[in-house]
Order: C-alpha cells, then sequence, then structure tokens
C-alpha cells in the first residue's frame, strides 16, 4: 500500500518536501545554540553580571531576528543587484514574497533558516563586551549587526548568484560551507574589536601592566553550554547539506561532513588540552570545553570537502592555538576578551578557512591549491576587514557619546543591579546559609534551645568567637551541647591566617586563593564559663593541620533581650 502511494508521487515534490523537512528541524537545532551560549557565557562572568549575560542573549534574538526579518535581508537582496531595498521592502510590507529567494522551502523559511546564522554571529559579540556594556549600546549595535554589518557580509560571499566579491576579485569561489568565517570569524572579530574599543574591566590590568585574573563563576554552566553548542553544531554543519539534491540522496556529503564535524570536534579539545599541560602543567577544564568549540568553529567552513585526516589536522590546530591566542591577546595586546570569543571564533574560523585547499579530500578542488588559497585569503581579509572598521566606528561613536559603558560605580556594583535591578543569587538564597547536615541540639523539655545567662546579679557576660574550618560545624555544635552551651550563631566567612594560600587555576593562568572559607560561630555565655566553651570548640574542631581556626574570648559590657526588656545576665 505505501509503495503504491509513494510510487505517484512526483520525486521533485517528495525531495522538496524532504528538504524542507530537513531545513526546519536543523534550524530548530541551531536556535537552541542559544541555550548554549547563554550558558557558557553566564558561566564565564562573575555572579554579579550572569542576568545581565543572560538578558544580553535573549535580546540578541528577539531584537536582531526581527530586524534581520525587515531590514537585513532586504540589504543582502538591495546589495546583489534585486532592485534595491525600497523595492525589497516594499514586497514584505504590501503583503508579497519576502526578499530573498524562495527555493524549494518558500522565502520564510529560507529567511529563518539564514536568521539563525545570523543571530549566532550577533551573539558571539556579547561575551566579549561582558561586565561593562551598556545594555542599550549592546543592543544598539546588535540592531546594526543584523541590519547592515552582517548582511553585507553575506552580499560579499554567499551571494544569490554564486559570483560574490571574492570570485568577482580572484576569478576562484570563496568556499565556505556553513559559516566557519562568515559567521563565527566574522562574530569572534566583532567581539575582539568591541572589546578593545570598549576597554578592560576593571582591576583587569595592575598599575604595572601585569594581567590579574578574574575567574568565572560557574564552571558547571560553562561545560554544560559547551555541550549544548556542540549538539546544536550538527544542526549547523550537517543541515548544511541538503538531503535531496537534482532527486538523489547526498548520502556522501552527509557522511563526509557529520565525520569531519565530530573528529574535528573532538581533536579540538584534545589539542587545547595538550597544549594548556604543557605551558602550565595541568589539564585545564574550560580550555578543554573551548577547544571543543575551537575544533567546531575550524572545521565549519570546509567539512563538505576535507579528508578525514585533515579533520584531525585542523581540530588539534584550532584546539591548539586557544591558550597561545588568549595569552596573546590579553597579556600583550590588553585586551579584556571576557568569553575567548576571539581564540574560540575568530582565529580558528580564519584558521580553518585558509586550510581548505590544504586539506580537501581527492577530486573536491575545483582549481589548485593556489588559485584556492588566494581567494580563501582574499575573502578573509574583506570579511575581517569590513567587520572590523564597521564595528569600530560603532564602538567609538557610542564610547564618545558616553553611552558605551557603564558608570565605575555600576561596575562594582554589577551589572544584574544597576541594569536590571534584579540579583541572580539573591542574598536570602540557600546557598548562603551556613550548614553542617548534623543533627539539630534542642532541650527536649520544653523544645526551644536553654538560655546561658544566670540569675545572680553581677555575673560577668562573656562573648566566645571562634573560626573554624566549614566540615567541624557539626561536631562543634554537639560539643556545645554536651556542656549545656546550645545558643550559638553561625555566619560563613572567608579569611586567613596561618593556613597556606592555594593555587587556583582560570583558563590556564594561575592566580592566589589566600582567602579560605571558614564559619564563625558567636556564642554569649554568663553562668556558663567562657574557658569551658573554649575548650569544647577547641577540641571538636581540632584537625592538627594549618587552618584549624582560632577561638577568642572578648568581655561583653551589657545585653537587652528584646522580647522581655530584661537586661545583663538574664537577657543572655
Amino acid at each position: 500500500m505505501t509503495t503504491g502511494v509513494l510510487a505517484t508521487v512526483d520525486p521533485t515534490t517528495f525531495g522538496n518536501a524532504l528538504n524542507g523537512t530537513w531545513i526546519l528541524v536543523v534550524t530548530f537545532l541551531i536556535f537552541f545554540m542559544h541555550a548554549g551560549f547563554a550558558m557558557l557565557e553566564a558561566g564565564q562572568v562573575r555572579s554579579k553580571n550572569v542576568a545581565n549575560q543572560l538578558t544580553k542573549n535573549l535580546l540578541t534574538w528577539s531584537v536582531g531576528v526581527t530586524v534581520f526579518f525587515v531590514i537585513g535581508t532586504a540589504f543582502t537582496s538591495a546589495v546583489n543587484g534585486s532592485g534595491g531595498i525600497a523595492s525589497a521592502a516594499g514586497t514584505l510590507f504590501s503583503g508579497g514574497s519576502l526578499a530573498v529567494e524562495a527555493g524549494a522551502i518558500g522565502p520564510y523559511v529560507n529567511w529563518l533558516y539564514g536568521a539563525v546564522f545570523a543571530m549566532t554571529a550577533a551573539t558571539i559579540v556579547s561575551g566579549a563586551v561582558a561586565g561593562r556594556a551598556k545594555l542599550r549600546a549592546y543592543v544598539t549595535y546588535t540592531f546594526l549587526l543584523a541590519a547592515v554589518i552582517y548582511p553585507m557580509v553575506i552580499a560579499f560571499t554567499w551571494s544569490a548568484s554564486g559570483d560574490g566579491l571574492v570570485a568577482q576579485l580572484t576569478g576562484t569561489a570563496f568556499h565556505d560551507f556553513a559559516g566557519g568565517m562568515i559567521v563565527h570569524g566574522m562574530g569572534g572579530i566583532a567581539g575582539l574589536t568591541a572589546a578593545a574599543v570598549l576597554g578592560p574591566r576593571m582591576d583587569r590590568y595592575a598599575e604595572d601592566g601585569s594581567t590579574n585574573v578574574i575567574p568565572g563563576h560557574s564552571l558547571t554552566f560553562a561545560v554544560l553550554g559547551t555541550l549544548i553548542l556542540a549538539f546544536g553544531w550538527y544542526g549547523f554543519n550537517v543541515g548544511t547539506a541538503a538531503v535531496v539534491s537534482d532527486g538523489v540522496f547526498n548520502t556522501l556529503t552527509l557522511n563526509l561532513v557529520a565525520m569531519g564535524t565530530t573528529v574535528a570536534m573532538a581533536a579540538g579539545g584534545i589539542g587545547a588540552a595538550l597544549v594548556v599541560w604543557l605551558k602550565t602543567g595541568k589539564v585545564d577544564t574550560l580550555y578543554v570545553a573551548n577547544g571543543l568549540l575551537a575544533g567546531l568553529v575550524g572545521i565549519t567552513a570546509i567539512p563538505d570537502t576535507t579528508a578525514w585526516w585533515g579533520a584531525l589536522v585542523v581540530g588539534l590546530l584550532a584546539g591548539g592555538q586557544l591558550p597561545i591566542v588568549f595569552e596573546f591577546v590579553s597579556d600583550t595586546l590588553k585586551i579584556d576578551d571576557v568569553c575567548a570569543v576571539f581564540p574560540v571564533h575568530g582565529s580558528a574560523g580564519v584558521l580553518g578557512t585558509l586550510l581548505f585547499p590544504f586539506v580537501a579530500a581527492p577530486g573536491t578542488l575545483s582549481s589548485s591549491v593556489g588559485a584556492h588559497f588566494v581567494a580563501q585569503l582574499t575573502g578573509v581579509v574583506i570579511i575581517g576587514g569590513w567587520t572590523l572598521t564597521a564595528t569600530a566606528v560603532v564602538w567609538y561613536a557610542l564610547k564618545l557619546s558616553g553611552e558605551a559603558r557603564v558608570t565605575p560605580e555600576h561596575e562594582q556594583e554589577g551589572l544584574d543591579i544597576s541594569e536590571h535591578g534584579v540579583e541572580t543569587y539573591p542574598e536570602f538564597g540557600g546557598d548562603r546559609v551556613a550548614t553542617d547536615g548534623g543533627p539539630s541540639v534542642v532541650d527536649t523539655t520544653n523544645d526551644s534551645p536553654r538560655a546561658d545567662g544566670g540569675e545572680e546579679a553581677g555575673t560577668p557576660i562573656k562573648m566566645v568567637t571562634a573560626v573554624v574550618r566549614p566540615d567541624k560545624l557539626g561536631a562543634v555544635k554537639q560539643a556545645l551541647a554536651e556542656i549545656n552551651a546550645p545558643s550559638l550563631t553561625v555566619t560563613n566567612v572567608s579569611g586567613r591566617g596561618s593556613q597556606p594560600a592555594k593555587k587556583g587555576q582560570w583558563r590556564g593562568e594561575e592566580f592566589t586563593v589566600d582567602l579560605h572559607q571558614k564559619v564563625k560561630i558567636d556564642i554569649v555565655v554568663a553562668d556558663i564559663p567562657a574557658d569551658e566553651v573554649a575548650d569544647a570548640i577547641a577540641d571538636a574542631a581540632k584537625t592538627g593541620e594549618p587552618g584549624d581556626g582560632k577561638v577568642f574570648i572578648m568581655p561583653v559590657e551589657d545585653a537587652l533581650q528584646v522580647r522581655t526588656g530584661a537586661t545583663g545576665p538574664e537577657a543572655v
């Protein structure tokens, strides 16, 4: 029955329907990459700037996709010579077809497929300017990128007739299968330029020029975002290969692209891990995550032609260059690229694009290696030059008008509060409460902690303050209960004393951790001897290692009980 029905379907119609469904599915995959970008970037910024980074990702899509729909596609069409912006936009607003090719799947699906690529380029920039750019400045740039900057790159390269500017100049077409340079390289260069114009975050560089490490707040978010991006990337690369072409299933191209994407991704993580291990003696988690993405970026321009060994080479080189380029940008150029968008997207995209003729499988090149390399280099220069110039003009204009950067006070306070009036991690949240997992120590006779004060007038009131290891809190509580002194106030604190400092690492850079997490315990006593309390705490908290803490005993002049108004020892 099914065979009979299929036999009556025109192969061209079936192929168009299959391609249309395929394009929609991979479009949704690419859209899901925005969740990955949101998590990756949020994890690499300070906790006080997380909501700001998430908002930028939301507005990148909301503002950018609308502008690309209304203006961007018309601009590309105008540059390609199909009637100009007014004519192209006129058809849209009069209810006619959108100013993009209909192809086999219709203009609106074609536009949507282009839009998710455009928004990927736009959201990359937000990671570079994190922690100090005004929200309205970023939204303004996103508007212009979606309206003019990215559409111009498309007109230079992915032209409707296939004779873009590079082909006109060199006689050989520019090869970028899925946007390794057009999307990622462009976004990385734009991010680096914006970060350079904006200037570094406060305290990023010391007065002597040395680099201060500012770790992000969550490696968990960063790695989760990386894996979401890697999943969506199959839509980016494999999705660009049509399922059916001229009535024939593209099994060869699909197989080649899927293999190359996977191998380059894996090799990127290996390359980054190997280089950072050779440099620091440790395998940095964030560099491995970024290396996976760099490998993906490196292969994105060329997965349809690259041999298996070429995918391995591209991934290793793209991941390996990441720590080197990031260190050069950060320490030599003094550009504060917060989320490493240039080494991940910019330089990796350029690298993969230029390697096209050297790693191609036999029979996949249409011209000589030299001719293709010249075309690739020309395309990189044109895209990079246009992106750098346009981005610099926009951000310099914003900077001169005082609209580019938040005030020092707002930057110190955090952009979550100053730009949005929210806190991602409110102070009353559970993560701010000291806990120990031990039993609750309660007087079972009246279900309330026993008072520590005495009735005898003139009994001295004393404060016992202890700073101990957090994991010893339960043992201290139990020891205090055993001497009938259960009342206490506990605070999470950090500090330093005789405990040695530790070395931390963020993206391969070491920093000193000399403020250790501790628990501060305050106990006010009157009829219970203070030295008994101090001895009980010391015995329970002792491990014999530096960092066990200290106990202090101080006199208290007076006390006032709020509920009863009692004063002196009775109030305690």
